[in-house]
């Protein structure tokens, strides 16, 4: 596995190549937005890791013209950034993760691992993600419009069944907590019940149910997207 990891902190760029070598991946490091692309556009590794605070060019920045130019690797966002909106506008630029600092190396290296797998070719029943389009089955999120499909027909979804069908399709095959659902589909709404996200699921599960793909809930992980093989 390839690995470009993109961070200016010279400290735990250093430790994120060390720990990264040791487990067997192949690690390239870049410190600046201008060079990083430059170097992913030039040899395009498995998976990116990249910083938003960057000098020359910030994560969003370079993110943003990877996908412009059509580089359709897998991307995790580190950020010191704590709010709702920075997350999404990442998710939605293009991103297939993010990590909020501070975080555990072991769980870096697991999310990283998890985009390659994610990764399956056409037709061979998994799920399917490219720079800009997700498929899970006969669905498919264009990310360059927002709008969900079910066999090229759009979707007919209210905002917060809209926010939660994208959060699950920008982890295919993988259970997304019940906590961060929370706070993508309800934004800044603090005097919304936590339990209201299920309210949304099983309303969501209901228009999912002829279009060949479950919304299932693993207890004590959250909610999986899985399409009928």
């Amino acid at each position: 596995m390839q690995v470009l990891i993109v961070e200016d902190d010279t400290v735990l760029r250093s430790t994120l190549e060390r720990t990264f070598s040791r487990r067997g991946m192949a690690v390239r490091v870049e410190s600046d937005g201008r060079a990083a692309l430059a170097g992913w556009a030039a040899a395009p590794p498995d998976v990116v890791v990249l910083d938003l605070s960057l000098p020359g060019m910030d994560g969003m920045e370079v993110l943003a013209a990877a996908r412009r130019r059509g580089l359709g690797t897998p991307v995790l966002l580190l950020t010191a950034r704590g709010t709702v909106g920075d997350r999404v506008a990442g998710l939605n630029a293009g991103a297939d993760d993010y990590l909020p600092k501070p975080f555990d190396l072991d769980e870096l290296e697991a999310r990283v691992r998890a985009l390659t797998r994610r990764r399956a070719a056409p037709g061979s029943g998994e799920p399917v993600v490219d720079a800009g389009v997700a498929t899970v089955g006969a669905l498919r999120h264009d990310k360059r419009d927002g709008a969900i499909y079910h066999r090229d027909q759009p979707m007919e979804l209210t905002p917060r069944e809209l926010a939660l069908l994208q959060a699950l399709m920008a982890q295919p095959g993988h259970a997304v907590a019940k906590e961060r659902l929370f706070e993508l589909v309800f934004p800044g709404e603090a005097d919304v019940q936590y339990e209201a996200i299920e309210v949304v699921v099983y309303r969501l599960r209901k228009k999912l149910a002829d279009t060949g793909t479950t919304l299932m809930t693993l207890r004590g992980l959250g909610y999986l997207l899985k399409a009928a093989p």
